[in-house]
Formats: structure tokens, C-alpha cells, sequence
């Protein structure tokens, strides 16, 4: 199946969706190519992203959690091109995750449980106030659609 064919189901699925929630390891400080490659393809001629709510959590092998690819995934997903509504103040970093799943792969800290899940009741909160922002979609797709790095 070829890359515009995925990108237009995962389009349709996205769009359906009330909101987004991706999770992104960290590869040296960014988030991995597949996942640039997948949102590229999502911002080539289809737009599914324009104003949907999105939740960006992550985790790593090291201490950090992925506080860098997160970041870089807030900059790629606030383009001009993707124009993503992300949830402010909602790092979830999970650090060392070699180590913090049980066998049967649920997450071993309670605290980071509760943490988890409250930051998903606030995400659920995020989806209903941004579904009232909608005055300006139309504007904010065709930008998106127009957008071109060669006429700025």
C-alpha cells in the first residue's frame, strides 16, 4: 500500500476523532522519522489536523522522558501546514521506561498512573473547550492549504 494511501485512512481516522493523543519516543533529542514522515504526508494535500486537539505525551530510556522530542513535536505540529490545537502544560515524561512497565506491561508507579489519568480528564476537558473555537476553521484550513515556504 503506498504512503498517500495510508495517509488517507489515518486522515479519515483522524478527522472522526474528537481529539489526538500521540505518544513519541525520543531518538537523539527529536522525535523519530517515522513519525516526521507520517505527519508530512498528513500535511501534503490533506489537512485532517487544522485545529484538532492533540495530547502529546512520551517516553525514553533516559531521565529526561522525552521533554526534547515533545518539544519538537509541539514546533512540528504547530506549522503552518499541520496547525494542530495543542494542549498547553501537559508534559507527561516518562524517564528510564526500560524499567517502568511490569511484565504485563502496565506502568509500575502509582503516581505516575494518577497523573496520567488526570492528564487525560484534562485533555478530555481541552477537546470540549477547543470544539467551541471553531469561527475561524475555514480560514485556518485554507491558510493551510495555501501555505507555501517558496511565496513567504
Amino acid at each position: 500500500m503506498s504512503c498517500r494511501k495510508q495517509s488517507e485512512g489515518l486522515q479519515k481516522k483522524i478527522e472522526a476523532a474528537d481529539g489526538v493523543i500521540i505518544s513519541t519516543p525520543e531518538y537523539d533529542h527529536a522525535v523519530p522519522a517515522s513519525l516526521i514522515n507520517a505527519l508530512n504526508w498528513l500535511s501534503y494535500g490533506i489537512f485532517p489536523f487544522v485545529d484538532k486537539p492533540v495530547m502529546i505525551t512520551g517516553a525514553s530510556y533516559g531521565t529526561l522522558g522525552s521533554s526534547r522530542a515533545q518539544a519538537h513535536l509541539r514546533q512540528i505540529l504547530d506549522s503552518p501546514e499541520l496547525k494542530a490545537r495543542i494542549m498547553p502544560s501537559s508534559e507527561f515524561l516518562l524517564g528510564h521506561s526500560l524499567q517502568a512497565f511490569d511484565e504485563q506491561g502496565r506502568l509500575k508507579d502509582e503516581e505516575q498512573v494518577t497523573k496520567l489519568r488526570e492528564l487525560f480528564s484534562d485533555f478530555l476537558l481541552f477537546v470540549t473547550i477547543t470544539s467551541q473555537l471553531q469561527h475561524a476553521h475555514q480560514a485556518n484550513k485554507r491558510e493551510a492549504e495555501n501555505f507555501s515556504w517558496e511565496t513567504i
